[in-house]
């Protein structure tokens, strides 16, 4: 997952804007269609998820996941990672995209929670981004998935998802965060980054959408939805 971004996607221009009457309606058919709206990343601590979600930028949550499950398994506090050093820690992690500074990253995040944090992971936003590594989307990912806080952290497939489909059009991430949060019903708000960033993965795909198998196909306000469909 990398962190913000201020550009607009090529592929995905702003459509009109999808129908409040529609909102609801469109959060209904994910959550009947996606079973469980969780991250795809592997951890067991908020520690392992922070980690992982550092590491998982500009990479994908396959290669993070085989990189963890041996990291991991010899080493899972701030302590333990900390004193594999950057060195050792590239060994594990040396087949992850950009694994020379976030192994830098890492411990420097490591060596702040020992000594700043009681080891733990900070709750609150501040704190967070205050740590290597972190940006914004790392942070709400964070604090939505570790500590149930309404955030939503919007990475490529969200900023895709949310333009295509009207549901929160924007020329940049920050703003299509924005529009999220006053758009998603309360209802969703807490897994709808998890709902969203699915359905970007799986159906609703950059070059070519999966639009004849897509559950919002009706409420979907992009306008090549049908050209897709016939394919």
């Amino acid at each position: 997952m990398s962190k913000l971004v201020k550009h607009k996607t090529a592929d995905t221009p702003p459509s009109r804007r999808l129908p409040n009457r529609n909102v609801m309606v469109f959060f209904d058919k994910l959550a009947a269609t996606i079973d469980e709206p969780v991250t795809e990343l592997e951890y067991s601590s908020n520690f392992e998820l922070l980690i992982a979600v550092i590491l998982s930028a500009q990479a994908t949550d396959i290669s993070v996941n085989i990189a963890t499950r041996k990291l991991f398994a010899v080493a899972n506090t701030p302590e333990a990672i900390y004193a594999l050093g950057e060195d050792g820690l590239k060994e594990y992690i040396k087949t992850i995209g950009l694994f020379n500074s976030k192994a830098k990253n890492v411990i420097k995040t490591c060596k702040d929670l020992i000594d700043k944090h009681n080891s733990q992971v900070p709750d609150n936003r501040k704190d967070l981004e205050a740590l290597a590594g972190v940006g914004r989307k790392t942070a709400n990912v964070v604090l939505n998935t570790a500590f149930g806080h309404p955030t939503m952290a919007v990475d490529t497939h969200i900023f895709r998802v949310s333009n295509r489909t009207g549901l929160a059009t924007g020329r940049t991430v920050l703003a299509v965060e924005k529009k999220l949060l006053e758009r998603v019903p309360e209802k969703y708000i807490l897994d709808a980054h998890h709902y969203l960033i699915l359905h970007g993965r799986y159906t609703c795909q950059a070059r070519t959408p999966k639009c004849g198998e897509c559950p919002v196909y009706e409420e979907c306000m992009f306008k090549d939805k049908q050209k897709f469909a016939e394919l």
